[in-house]
């Protein structure tokens, strides 16, 4: 497996693997996060453009097929997590696990000091996996003006009818930071939106923007 920036020519297969990764919200009775539709072409292509969406791939397959996929945004000193999704297929090879590992590689050196998503508490492959991997579910004093405005996001999007939760994994600084590796958002009127599938933005498995512009409802297993 390997982690690369996105091509415009994945953008299609990252649609079916949000798809995918929502079907498993099905069995818990969530039939509108599995509904949900997966973030636009558009503002994938936005992500994309601004170097801020990554595929988990198997080198060897043919055309470098993307596996798992995540784009984040800089939200208030943390990259945030918009969404993160890995193809059922795939699923418990650690790709979710990896794609987040990544992230935590890059955000120090862009003086990023965590990661954070907004996550389903009590979907299994959601709150209860990133607590295994070095998330801590946030309280409500401890939410910056970011985080509150994509957990408003999500409550006018419908994702409130479950519970949710904003976490955060704290980083270990690096050194001097070196060449961006994490672009700044764009401008206001090309920065992307918050993804608005029902996988959870932050959702390994099963996972939706919507569900949680990294609120990474964390789709699917990771």
């Amino acid at each position: 497996m390997r982690i690369r920036s996105a091509r415009r020519s994945d953008l299609r297969l990252l649609q079916d693997i949000e798809r995918a990764a929502g079907e498993p919200f099905r069995t818990l009775g969530m039939t509108s996060v599995a509904d949900d539709d997966p973030p636009p072409l558009d503002l994938l292509e936005n992500y994309r453009r601004a170097g801020r969406c990554w595929v988990a791939t198997e080198p060897l397959s043919a055309g470098d097929r993307p596996l798992a996929y995540v784009i984040a945004d800089p939200v208030d000193g943390a990259l945030h997590i918009e969404q993160i999704s890995v193809d059922p297929a795939a699923a418990r090879r650690g790709i979710g696990r990896a794609l987040i590992d990544h992230l935590a590689g890059l955000a120090p050196g862009q003086g990023l000091t965590a990661l954070t998503l907004t996550t389903f508490s009590d979907v299994p492959w959601n709150a209860p996996y990133y607590a295994r991997i070095g998330f801590r579910v946030l309280a409500e004093g401890e939410l910056t003006d970011g985080l509150r405005a994509i957990r408003g996001e999500e409550a006018q999007h419908g994702l409130d009818r479950w519970p949710r939760v904003c976490m955060r994994r704290d980083l270990l600084p690096s050194g001097p930071p070196a060449q961006p590796s994490v672009p700044p958002p764009a401008s206001a009127s090309a920065a992307p939106s918050a993804p608005s599938s029902a996988s959870c933005a932050a959702s390994s498995s099963p996972s939706s923007a919507s569900a949680g512009a990294a609120a990474v409802a964390v789709s699917g297993a990771p």
